[in-house]
């Protein structure tokens, strides 16, 4: 007999079978302006109603926590976190998500898997109105090992061009506003897995810092900001989504010249995972500002006078910094 694909390590009927298994899921986040069906080659999503509409687009990876979620045998919660992370992007320049396609990439195509990552993907598209149009499932033996897998996302948003926010107006005196996170939403997880380790012995380890088991406390999804700040978007100068680079290197992206960020440290308290962090991995406390989010998912900027509408309308919002005129060649200080 000669040689099949199926004998070179890529299993047709499985990506079938995968596919009728994630056909609900995905029908379920379609939206009117969603032209065709699922199994197109393309997505087509027909943009009405907007005077001057600006395209905000973003792709991202879910990183090596995606290595929890193997040795935990949980895959719906990626999926969610792949979503979050790019809606939040998109917020950041006032935009709302229209639709959103996945890439997954793996070793060997385990149909039922594929099925919870996509489960996890077309609950968080539902949460935010996004369409999930398309997406592409790759079985690559030899790049990938056995069934380890890889997961990206692109998303596309609208915003109007008048309605843009870039941080261009920030200035001296204006209010950070800090927005909690969930946990460490999708970064840091290199240096988690160093400090920790990676085996089910040790993910399965309850602590008294957060009360369950260590793998739960790493896959909590990292948490979506749109609903809560889609109602004050026009109070708002600039966000920043605290992702890889922590407060230290994403908070300067949104900053114009000549001002700089001051943080209060002991305005908002920090989660016990990034305490646990620190304290096995002797990390330093710089380090951990930068690798981590250290319980701030986003920062929002407004001025003095629009503060307390703010967190008003935000109950787990709070007053976290100021800014300030730049004195230095520091743009973001923590004290």
């Amino acid at each position: 007999m000669g040689e099949s694909y199926t004998g070179a390590g890529v299993d047709i009927d499985s990506a079938s079978r995968a596919g009728r298994m994630i056909a609900g899921h995905v029908r379920s986040t379609l939206r009117p302006e969603v032209l065709g069906g699922f199994g197109f080659f393309n997505g087509l999503f027909e943009i009405s109603g907007y005077r001057q509409p600006v395209l905000v687009s973003s792709v991202d990876g879910v990183g090596t926590k995606l290595k929890i979620a193997s040795i935990m045998d949980r895959h719906d919660t990626v999926g969610i976190d792949i979503v979050n992370h790019c809606v939040n992007d998109i917020l950041t320049g006032g935009a709302e998500p229209l639709f959103f396609l996945d890439y997954i990439a793996t070793g060997k195509l385990i149909p039922e898997r594929i099925e919870a990552i996509v489960t996890g993907i077309a609950e968080a598209c539902r949460e935010v109105g996004c369409a999930l149009v398309g997406g592409e499932t790759a079985e690559m033996p030899g790049m990938y090992t056995g069934a380890d897998y890889d997961l990206a996302g692109f998303i596309v948003g609208v915003v109007e061009k008048d309605a843009i926010i870039n941080g261009s107006t920030i200035a001296e005196g204006d209010v950070i506003v800090g927005l909690p996170s969930s946990g460490l939403h999708t970064n840091g997880y290199s240096l988690v897995r160093k400090i920790f380790g990676e085996t089910r012995e040790v993910l399965q380890k309850r602590y008294p810092e957060f009360g369950r088991f260590l793998g739960e406390e790493l896959l909590i999804p990292h948490r979506c900001y749109l609903k809560q700040l889609k109602p004050v978007i026009s109070l708002i100068k600039g966000m920043a989504h605290i992702t890889g680079g922590g407060l230290i290197d994403n908070v300067p992206r949104i900053l114009p010249e000549g001002v700089a960020a001051s943080f209060d440290r002991s305005s908002w308290q920090v989660p016990g995972i990034f305490h646990l962090i620190q304290k096995k991995g002797d990390v330093a406390e710089g380090e951990m500002y930068r690798v981590f989010n250290m319980g701030i998912g986003m920062t929002v900027f407004c001025s003095s006078e629009d503060t307390d509408k703010l967190t008003r309308s935000i109950p787990d919002a709070r007053v976290i910094g100021k800014v300030i005129k730049r004195k230095s060649e520091e743009k973001v200080i923590i004290r």
